[in-house]
């Protein structure tokens, strides 16, 4: 088994949620106004499992594996821009969050600004997603020996179980920071 499948496993679960994002932002448009629960639970979702999660993979295990293989111009250049992705996907991510809490005070005007980053999540994940799955991973894998591709699926599966225990001992931290109280930058 190669080290991408589960990574485009992800994928397939990444676009129903920005096709959520995407009905989400119809009826934003329609009706202007959003429902601020989704927007939390879509942010942290977003933040945690495509970034944190994904992104992490791909980062911490691929693109570091990568980093020592005498790669073509191309597949750098690819590699370098979906780096930068990740990073547009953070600060935009970051953004909805902050614009849906001040949404959920009362602030009205906080609409466009969880709009606007709705737009961009719906423009840039796709593109994105089709670039890693269509134009990288099944080439890059070529650099890789059938051992290194099992022992990089092994690494993602511990990174993926020690997500789990991360996210928790988190917010457990945050619990403490706070006096017992995480708010909702916990996760």
């Amino acid at each position: 088994m190669m080290p991408i499948a589960p990574l485009m496993i992800e994928h397939r679960l990444i676009e129903r949620m920005i096709d959520l994002l995407k009905a989400a932002l119809r009826e934003a448009e329609r009706e202007h106004r959003v429902d601020p629960r989704f927007i939390e639970n879509a942010s942290r979702f977003i933040s945690a499992y495509a970034d944190r999660c994904h992104h992490g993979k791909e980062e911490d295990i691929l693109f570091r594996e990568l980093d020592k293989k005498s790669m073509t111009g191309e597949h750098r250049r690819i590699m370098d821009e979906l780096v930068q992705e990740h990073r547009q996907g953070r600060e935009v991510t970051r953004a909805l969050a902050a614009a849906n809490e001040r949404y959920e005070q009362g602030d009205e005007k906080a609409l466009s600004g969880i709009i606007d980053c709705i737009k961009h999540l719906v423009d840039l994940y796709p593109r994105h997603i089709e670039k890693e799955d269509k134009r990288f991973f099944l080439p890059v894998m070529e650099y890789f020996s059938e051992e290194e591709r099992d022992r990089m699926l092994e690494e993602g599966h511990a990174f993926d179980s020690d997500l789990l225990h991360r996210e928790y001992d988190d917010l457990v931290s945050a619990l403490e920071e706070g006096g017992g109280t995480a708010g909702k930058t916990a996760f």
